[in-house]
């Protein structure tokens, strides 16, 4: 299978040693393409004389940034996305690509069990972001955020104007595919303890992924999110108006306040859905 390797890296130059001389072993034939987003120890070098091809930035701009540069260079029919830290077995990649080559879009690695995730905190972050992936796209999630998937690179390139800079453009992708009705498959790996110091920052990175719940409900389907709403301003209207009226025969400004949300809330949902429809229309294609 024609195939490249995409791995984002920053500062990542152990994890890379015991990565790449792997992936070159088990995979001669394969474009391997390290990003390296700014790094200031010995990534690029190292990689280079592994012999990746090696893309340089000259300051960090994000992992999702180096996925859409290392996207842009590959030349692979298919693409596949690997951690730089150490965590991904490279035996992994021949498992994702066969089940890539049963005739899905997009295959993503989901890590399975409390071991496969960094701490408890991410873990139950993570179990309640696939719950509510799942809520919205009506498929099985079986893990949002994982940074291990193999892709058809023509479908994936289609998406590169809405994936973010930062480290949410796993979840954008996989929402985006199911979005747009393509094949997507799961298949249960095992991860390693990283090599090196995360860059996630917890309070930070926090805020910004529950930011992401609301982000999935807009990108797949806005209606979800804004019609309860809407209905929730409604009911509240009404029942407000209702015991106002029973109770001194009146209809205040906080109830027509709360009615006239519920509409704008309406429609407001109706416009973002005919953007999103626009967005994943393939007659722009």
């Amino acid at each position: 299978m024609d195939f490249s390797i995409v791995i984002p890296a920053k500062n990542e130059e152990q994890g890379l040693n015991k990565l790449l001389p792997k992936l070159f072993d088990l995979y001669p034939s394969a474009e391997i393409i390290v990003v390296n987003d700014g790094s200031s120890d010995g990534t690029s070098k190292l990689s280079t004389g592994f012999g990746a091809k090696v893309i340089d930035h000259p300051y960090s701009k994000g992992n999702g940034a180096s996925i859409k540069a290392g996207t842009r260079e590959a030349s692979g029919e298919y693409i596949v996305f690997m951690d730089a830290d150490g965590q991904h077995d490279p035996n992994d990649v021949k498992r994702l690509l066969d089940k890539v080559g049963e005739g899905y879009d997009m295959v993503v690695g989901a890590r399975t069990g409390f071991k496969s995730q960094a701490n408890l905190a991410r873990f139950g972050a993570n179990r309640f972001y696939n719950y509510f992936a799942t809520l919205m796209t009506g498929h099985k999630v079986e893990d949002l955020t994982s940074g291990m998937r193999v892709v058809k690179r023509r479908l994936f390139k289609e998406f590169l104007h809405i994936l973010p800079n930062g480290f949410s453009y796993p979840t954008t992708i996989t929402m985006a595919f199911f979005r747009a009705g393509y094949s997507v498959a799961y298949m249960p790996i095992e991860v390693e303890k990283r090599i090196g110091k995360s860059h996630i920052n917890l309070i930070r990175d926090g805020v910004r992924f529950l930011l992401i719940i609301f982000k999935i409900a807009t990108l797949y389907s806005p209606l979800k999110l804004f019609f309860p709403l809407s209905l929730g301003f409604m009911g509240m209207g009404v029942s407000y108006y209702t015991y106002t009226f029973l109770t001194s025969g009146r209809f205040t400004n906080m109830s027509a306040l709360l009615i006239s949300v519920s509409v704008i809330i309406f429609l407001m949902g109706l416009i973002s859905e005919q953007i999103t429809m626009l967005i994943y229309s393939k007659d722009k294609y």
